[in-house]
Order: structure tokens, then sequence, then C-alpha cells
């Protein structure tokens, strides 16, 4: 860990940040009636997340790669986002999206005249001016940087790219069609006016840290690619994409690899302190540490053959049995039930059905369309048999979710 690394957290009161809680809803509830945040972006936003993203932005590789196509996933990297934030230029933005007045000049009392100070055991330094960056460890912070970068999208969907958010992992997706040549201009250009846009909003892109993922057939093209502010752009055969592990081919065995290693070091130490925990705090440990990790945007193992997913199943018994002081030689299933526990091949189903059947009726994301439910279909065929199933009949989950209240849980 090298100092550069280190983050100043803003030591804030109480009464502060429950004010803030107030002015977060009121301010997330207006830009919602203004459309103040771009529709791409869903970092901290209700009903959006990491999953979410991911699962659009994989759709649209596969898509793109069964019309015959290929297609570039750019990862950028922007280094201290949250502290470089300008103070002018963050009011202005605020000031662009409709507020103004009385609730302008408290956002502006907010961010300003703040100070910093470092200490280290029993010594203090003195304290100096921040002249830029919202609050680490503020309510409001999230929201206003997403204000703050609201344009960056603008700029990179003017030439013709997509452009996903969530707070400052910004990623771009360049498609290419069936037999190719050569790299647009258009992306060219588009790294170009990102390699000068920050630099006039006190933000910084780190091109050596901007990663390449080649989806589909490259046919020679990867000595193409253009620099980026210097450095050389080469697609890497795996990214990590908001925490989860993406190989050019999508098949996500990287990933379930990562998952299940993590879950099993945190089972081994759950084993460990197994004897001491009473049967709920064991529990408590246990989805903290291990189902937490196998339930991660597991939306994207939906589809996968069961030797991929296996590694992950093998983990979710080990914690049933674990929890339920199980020997090896009994049956799992009947343990899983005991639990109320959905097998991990259909965890990611049922969010999968879930996210399906709000987009069908309107109620999901922008980013999500009709589109994107038809291909769900496509990748998945059992989908619209399980879809008809749990919308039907509840005797196939009920065994698993016995109540509403359960079932909200996932």
């Amino acid at each position: 860990m090298t100092l550069a690394n280190y983050r100043p957290v803003s030591n804030l009161p109480f009464l502060g940040k429950m004010i803030e809680r107030t002015v977060l809803g009121q301010l997330q509830q207006f830009l919602d009636d203004t459309a103040g945040l771009d529709p791409f972006q869903s970092g901290f936003r209700p009903g959006h997340g990491t999953e979410t993203v991911l699962v659009a932005i994989t759709d649209e590789l596969r898509r793109q790669s069964d019309s015959g196509g290929s297609a570039l996933l750019v990862l950028l990297d922007l280094t201290a986002a949250f502290d470089t934030v300008d103070y002018d230029l963050m009011i202005h933005r605020l000031a662009m999206s409709g507020i103004r007045g009385q609730a302008l000049n408290w956002f502006n009392s907010f961010l300003r005249n703040r100070s910093q100070c470092v200490e280290y055991m029993d010594q203090v330094s003195d304290r100096s001016p921040l002249l830029c960056g919202v609050p680490q460890g503020a309510i409001l912070s999230p929201l206003l940087f997403n204000i703050y970068v609201r344009p960056l999208a603008s700029l990179v969907r003017s030439f013709g790219l997509d452009c996903y958010q969530y707070a400052d992992d910004t990623q771009l997706l360049l498609r290419l069609e069936p037999g190719a040549t050569s790299i647009p201009e258009n992306f060219t250009l588009c790294l170009e006016a990102l390699s000068n846009w920050p630099c006039a909003r006190r933000l910084k892109v780190n091109p050596a840290k901007t990663e390449i993922l080649w989806h589909g057939r490259s046919t020679g093209l990867t000595h193409l690619l253009p620099t980026f502010d210097g450095a050389v752009l080469s697609p890497s055969p795996t990214v990590k994409s908001l925490g989860v592990v993406l190989d050019s081919q999508l098949t996500m065995e990287a990933q379930v690899a990562a998952a299940s290693k993590q879950a099993f070091f945190h089972l081994r130490q759950a084993r460990q302190l197994a004897p001491y925990l009473f049967d709920e705090a064991l529990a408590t440990v246990i989805h903290a540490t291990v189902t937490s990790r196998l339930d991660y945007c597991n939306a994207l193992y939906v589809g996968l053959p069961m030797s991929t997913t296996r590694k992950l199943r093998i983990v979710q018994n080990a914690a049933a049995r674990l929890l339920t002081r199980t020997p090896m030689k009994c049956h799992i299933t009947p343990v899983l039930q005991h639990l109320h526990w959905l097998p991990t091949d259909y965890r990611g189903l049922y969010k999968m059905l879930v996210l399906t059947f709000k987009t069908l009726y309107g109620q999901g994301l922008l980013y999500l369309g009709e589109d994107q439910a038809q291909s769900f279909f496509c990748f998945c065929p059992c989908l619209m048999e399980c879809l008809a199933a749990l919308y039907d009949s509840h005797a196939w989950v009920g065994a698993f979710y016995p109540s509403t209240q359960d079932m909200a849980l996932y």
C-alpha cells in the first residue's frame, strides 16, 4: 500500500448527515422528474446497480457477436475522481440542472470552506483548506458526482459509441460490423476528446490503467488500435469490470473461479469459528462472507454450462452443511429446502426472471428494453418456461421460499 492510494475521509457530524439524507431524497426526486441524470448512469440510484450495468453490457456484446460482428469494451480509469471535483464547475452543473436560489446557495455552502489534516498516532498536521473535491463519506457526494460527470457520457455518444457509467467507472462500447478491415475514425477522435475533456475539469484519465476487451473476431485489427494520450492500447484476455472478471469469449470461467476461491477462503475461516458461535451468528457470518460472494452479479451466470457453475454449487453445499452440521453422506436438497436456499443455478435465474418481468411490463430501467428481454430468451431458452411457471404456480419456488418476505430477500 503506497501513500498515493490513501484517501481522506470526512469527519462529518451526525446532525449534518441527517440533513444530507433529507436533501438527498429531495434532490433525487427532482432529478428523476427533470431527467437530470444520464439514463445510463447507474451509480447510487434506486433500482440501479452494478449487476444491471453488466447485464446490459454483456447482452450488447453477445448481440453484436451473434450478428457476425465484434465489439470493443474500453474501461476508463479516472484517478482520484471524487477528490478533484471543481467547486465552481459543480455549482454550474447544479444550476444547469435547474437548481436555483436558496437551494443553490445551500449546496455552495455545503461544498466550500472545508479543511483537512493528517493524523498519525499522536501527531497531527496543520489544517489545509480544500480547494476541490466532494467530501468522502458524505451522503450527498455520490449523487453530486453523478451530476458532475454527466457531460462525459454525452461527449462519448456524440462520436457514436455507447457509454455506461457507475459513478466514476466509465465503460465505452464500440461496435464493429462484420468484415471490418479498419478501426473506425470516430473511435480515434473519441479517445482524443477524452484526453482533453478531463483536463479542463480537474479530472485525470490514467491511460496506463485503461483496459480493452475485444469480444468477437478481431480479424487482425488489434495492431490498428490508436494510442490513448500516448499509451499504446492492446486488448486483454480478461478485464475486471465492477468487480466481475470478464473474458473475451464471455465464458465467465475466470469469474466463477475467482468468486468460488474467495468464498472457499471465507468458508474455511467460518469453519474455524463455528464451534464458538450460535447458529444465528454463524448464519450471519456465512451470509456476509460466503453467499454474498456467490450472489454478486450471479444473473451473469444464467445459461452457462453446469460444468462451469459446478464450483459455486460445491461452495453453497459446503456452507449449508456447515450451518446445519449435516454430514457429507446426507443428500443436500432437503438441507437447502430446510434453509430456504435456492440452489446456485436458480438464484441467478430468479434474478433474471424478475429483471425480465419488470422490463416486459415497463417497470425496468431505461437501458434495458424489450429488445434486451427478447435476447435474454434467445440466450436462455428455458427463461420463458420458468417465467410462466413462476407466475402461474408457486409450487417450485415455494419449497425454498415459504413466504413473500423470504422471496423479497433475494
